[in-house]
C-alpha cells in the first residue's frame, strides 16, 4: 500500500513562491511515477506535474511551465513542486499522486489527502 502525505501549502501573494512535497511510502513498484494534481472549486482535478521515480523525466501541464519545477528525492522518498511567480488562477488544492508501473501518469493509483495553496491578488 502505498501512502503519500503533501505538506507545505498555504497563503502567497502574487508573484511569490511556495514549495510543496510529498513524503511517499510503499512498494517501488506501485510509485513508478509521482505527480501533483489540483482542483479548484468548481473546477474538475486536473494535472500539474509528474515525474518518473528514477527522476529521468518530468512532465508539466502548459499552464505551470517555466513557473514550476518538479523534482525527487529518492533518499528521502519526497517528491517536490517547486511554484514560481505564482497566479491567483493557481489557487487550488494541491494533491500528491502515484502511478504504479504500467499505468498512466494521468490516472494515478494513489492520492494524498491535498493541501491549500492561496495566492491572492
Amino acid at each position: 500500500q502505498v501512502q503519500l502525505v503533501e505538506s507545505g501549502g498555504g497563503l502567497v501573494h502574487t508573484g511569490g513562491s511556495l514549495r510543496l512535497s510529498c513524503a511517499a511510502s510503499g512498494p517501488t513498484f506501485s510509485r513508478n511515477v509521482l505527480g501533483w494534481f489540483r482542483q479548484a472549486p468548481g473546477k474538475e482535478r486536473e494535472f500539474v506535474a509528474a515525474v518518473t521515480w528514477s527522476a529521468s523525466y518530468t512532465y508539466y501541464a502548459d499552464s505551470v511551465k517555466g513557473r514550476f519545477t518538479i523534482s525527487g528525492d529518492n533518499a528521502k522518498n519526497t517528491v517536490y513542486l517547486q511554484m514560481n511567480s505564482l497566479k491567483p488562477e493557481d489557487t487550488a488544492v494541491y494533491y500528491c499522486a502515484a502511478s504504479r508501473v504500467g499505468s498512466s501518469r494521468y490516472k494515478p493509483d494513489y492520492w494524498g489527502q491535498g493541501t491549500q495553496v492561496t495566492v491572492s491578488s
